[in-house]
Parts: structure tokens; sequence; C-alpha cells
């Protein structure tokens, strides 16, 4: 029985995170990201994300924080956290 309510409680936790990363996607990445405005590699465009993603996690975060190219610091998502970024980052490149 407890294993069986561990189970759904992560299951839970999991959808519940995922809303919000849709969400902050929805709110921020979407308009650059959905289109490939502005040089901007598409959401779950593995082949435009692979050279990024050789970078390393740490780099595409930092690349989010302080800006590249014709991304401003933040990807406009003032609130976000590094923790958001690496969520957001792993969401498009799926």
């Amino acid at each position: 029985m407890r294993k069986t309510l561990a189970v759904v409680l992560l299951s839970l936790t999991a959808a519940a995170a995922q809303a919000g990363v849709e969400e902050k996607y929805n709110a921020s990445c979407t308009f650059c990201h959905s289109t490939g405005a502005a040089g901007a590699p598409k959401t779950g465009d593995k082949a435009a994300w692979e050279p990024r993603m050789a970078k390393g996690m740490d780099a595409l975060v930092k690349s989010a924080r302080e800006g590249l190219n014709a991304m401003p610091p933040m990807g406009m998502c003032a609130d976000c956290t590094d923790e958001d970024f690496r969520a957001l980052i792993e969401y498009m490149t799926k």
C-alpha cells in the first residue's frame, strides 16, 4: 500500500512540475522557440538542439541567463531560476 501511495504521489508531483514547465514555456519561450524566430532552435527539433546540447547543460543555462545572439538575457523569463532554465531546455529538446 505504501509503495502504491508513493508511486501515485510521485506521479502527481511529476505532472505538476510538467504543467509548471509548460506554463513558463508558453509565457516566455514559445514566441521564438515555436517558430525559430531570430535563429532560435525550434522546440522538438533534435538536430537543431544537438550542437547546443553538446556544449553541456551548464553552458546552455548560462546562455539563457546572460543572453546569446538575438536571445535577450533571461530569455524573456525574468523570474526563472537556473533550475527553471534546465527544465525548460529539457522540455524544448524533447
